[in-house]
């Protein structure tokens, strides 16, 4: 008898029809916002790493430690602290023969100078400088924190812009010649740098100065005068 009609195509055929297709722009569209959020993501980590990364170029074994330590306390707001407490740490290892010792026995085992550690500065110190302690401890490098505070140091300096000048001089100078020196000096360092100024006194030189910079040394002394005429005399 009568044919039924013929369904239409819609409905549920349709979506049968259409499905992968479908299905095809959402993976490629779900795809597309997936790769622009890791590009800011990444975009966003690279400026957080820049903001945190250290302002000079150190190298060696202490500089490595050293670069970490930095980069940790930037990240925990901690530089200040951190550097104080590794400058603490220096201080005793220098003048406590007992807690110098402690630093360099080889026969202490490694789990016992990190347990000795953990206790001494848990709680007293920043996370960032007991992780620090505690990993040169495991790793049998505590004799090295002299050097690593140092390397610390050097990029704390950096960071506020400080210049270190030594002035050398046979006699010890007053506030008066001090003042010269330091204003005579000026052209010296970078425009708007943060002067630290020392003074040492060694009668050797006989008179006049030298000059620390830096990495640059000017050597100004009576005592090199004298060398180099000696030396042309001959």
């Amino acid at each position: 008898h009568g044919q039924g009609k013929r369904p239409a195509a819609g409905g549920g055929d349709r979506e049968k029809i259409r499905g992968p297709r479908h299905r095809l722009r959402k993976v490629t569209m779900l795809s597309s916002t997936v790769r622009r959020a890791a590009t800011t993501m990444g975009r966003r980590t690279m400026a957080t790493d820049a903001a945190h990364r250290p302002p000079l170029d150190l190298y060696g074994l202490n500089a490595r430690y050293a670069n970490a330590t930095f980069v940790a306390a930037s990240k925990s707001n901690n530089l200040e602290t951190v550097e104080s407490e590794l400058l603490a740490i220096k201080n005793s290892a220098e003048n406590s023969k007992e807690f110098a010792s402690f630093l360099e026995n080889p026969l202490i085992s490694r789990d016992d100078k990190t347990k000795t550690v953990t206790d001494l500065l848990s709680g007293k110190t920043t996370p960032v400088t007991t992780n620090l302690m505690t990993t040169l401890a495991g790793n049998a490098r505590l004799n090295n924190i002299v050097g690593i505070t140092d390397d610390y140091i050097k990029l704390m300096k950096a960071k506020r812009g400080e210049v270190e000048a030594t002035i050398i001089s046979a006699e010890p100078l007053n506030k008066t010649q001090e003042k010269a020196v330091s204003e005579a000096m000026k052209t010296q360092f970078p425009k708007g740098a943060k002067v630290v100024l020392k003074t040492e006194v060694n009668p050797s030189i006989l008179g006049g100065l030298q000059i620390q910079i830096g990495d640059k040394f000017l050597d100004l002394s009576v005592g090199s005068r004298i060398e180099e005429v000696s030396r042309t005399a001959v």
